[in-house]
């Protein structure tokens, strides 16, 4: 039987629910690890193709300078999960969970382990749901850390036309503090199509 690369709406409710249940995972571990009250938010999840999605992420976030925790997944589908965020959200999340005041140089020294730690909690929160639940069992890298504009992010020959991106747009809440960041799923040539059979049998599963 053959699978459409294209994700229909009975798919796409599942893979919210997925992602919900896999960011609700990762806020638990935060709130613990922490010992801070953090509500993460999955208002949005959709899929684009690659070019698709990678225009409205350059129109979104313009030429800034980002970070990202990236994670690369592998099994029976394979890819990259990343978590980005604007400048200004980076800094006052850090700042937030620190105590480091905004532009200072201990700041600085500390971003980059505090965010990948945030980082690696939130991907593995998501990916290992979506693995657990559909018994897809994936293996992971270590989570690397990257700042650099979104269209280099997204600019890699591991990429093409043919790459789906799985976009979740997500608000990290913090006491009053809202900072935003996206969520990208991004599935090797192959691989989406591999993702959405194992979607497809977990719905006949629990219909």
């Amino acid at each position: 039987m053959s699978f459409p690369m294209t994700i229909d709406e009975a798919e796409l409710n599942a893979l919210q629910e997925l992602v919900n249940l896999g960011v609700g995972s990762a806020a638990g571990t935060l709130n613990e690890m922490l010992d801070t009250h953090i509500d993460l938010q999955v208002p949005y999840v959709q899929t684009y193709p690659f070019s698709e999605a990678k225009h409205l992420l350059v129109e979104r976030l313009n030429s800034q300078i980002i970070s990202s925790v990236q994670l690369h997944f592998s099994g029976t589908f394979t890819g990259m999960a990343q978590i980005v965020f604007p400048t200004e959200s980076a800094s006052a999340l850090i700042s937030e969970l620190t105590g480091e005041e905004i532009g200072s140089c201990d700041l600085d020294a500390v971003k980059v382990g505090t965010l990948s730690e945030v980082g690696n909690i939130v991907l593995n929160g998501v990916m290992g749901t979506i693995g657990n639940i559909l018994h897809e069992p994936l293996q992971y890298s270590l989570p690397a850390y990257v700042e650099n504009t979104v269209d280099q992010l997204l600019t890699s020959p591991d990429f093409s036309t043919d790459t789906t991106i799985i976009l979740v747009q997500t608000h990290f809440s913090i006491q009053a503090l809202q900072v935003t960041g996206d969520i990208i799923l991004i599935f090797k040539v192959g691989s989406f199509a591999c993702f959405l059979r194992s979607i497809y049998q977990y719905l006949e599963q629990i219909s």
